[in-house]
């Protein structure tokens, strides 16, 4: 469903300031994977999910969804293959409009708007039996403006906003780090319950390494632009904490030094 093929990058090329994060890399992610991806500061993970997702140019490789060269293609024009929730609740809804509008306008993603324009009877009640899902109370708040909820409760609708119409690939983008651990915990239920239900194939960067364990079917670890782990099925769902930095410092030569991944 993803493949990375051969990618280049780097930031402030022929300065003092060059930083190279990949060279040569390569990923490829099967249909209906759940992957979750780790790695201390700098490691690369923030820059090759916003490669993916457009944010960020290559500066040499190709980025292939379902069979599609998107290499080239600006970032709203990669909004109908792929599914963003951002690590800052406030980025994924638009905050004056109504919950219901929201919903509207991710459904109508990709489509041509005229000026008949509008939310049908019929469409509110999906609205309604969808939010109920979520087991927030929100169904009974279409008409709230989506900047008066909660952090918890705006990832938990972006989230829905972002699978209504089941992308090719969901990019998670440390979604749960600015909520507190009681919201984060709720947040990630909720993932992993639509990711499941719809088969969604899923990148999830994280900075907790007992998330990235405990959720989806594969763990890559990052390390200066490389994967230096890449762990599925059975040896995954018998990694712990401890094993999994053993195998980091093992195969780094170096301690892991974000302590709010291991700690978090």
């Amino acid at each position: 469903m993803l493949e990375i093929q051969n990618v280049y990058k780097t930031f402030f090329p022929n300065t003092i300031n060059e930083k190279v994060i990949f060279t040569d890399f390569n990923l490829t992610i099967d249909d209906g994977e759940f992957v979750t991806v780790i790695g201390g500061n700098g490691a690369g993970k923030s820059t090759m999910l916003n490669i993916v997702a457009g944010t960020i140019p290559v500066d040499a490789g190709r980025i292939i969804v379902d069979g599609i060269d998107i290499t080239k293609f600006p970032e709203h024009k990669r909004a109908s293959l792929l599914g963003r929730v951002f690590q800052d609740p406030m980025m994924g809804t638009a905050p004056t409009m109504q919950i219901d509008e929201n919903l509207a306008l991710s459904s109508r993603r990709g489509e041509v708007r005229n000026l008949k324009w509008g939310i049908s009877n019929s469409e509110r009640e999906q609205y309604k039996k969808l939010l109920a899902e979520l087991g927030l109370g929100l169904e009974d708040r279409l008409s709230s403006k989506t900047g008066l909820l909660s952090g918890g409760q705006r990832q938990a609708l972006t989230l829905l906003m972002a699978t209504l119409k089941k992308p090719k690939l969901l990019l998670l983008d440390e979604h749960t780090a600015a909520l507190d651990p009681k919201t984060a915990n709720i947040v990630l239920e909720l993932s992993d319950k639509i990711i499941k239900e719809n088969n969604l194939t899923t990148m999830m960067i994280t900075h907790n390494m007992r998330d990235a364990i405990n959720y989806g079917n594969r763990l890559l670890m990052l390390n200066e632009g490389e994967i230096i782990l890449d762990i599925k099925g059975e040896e995954k769902k018998n990694l712990t904490v401890e094993k999994l930095l053993n195998q980091f410092e093992r195969l780094s030569g170096e301690h892991f030094s974000d302590d709010s991944a291991i700690l978090g």
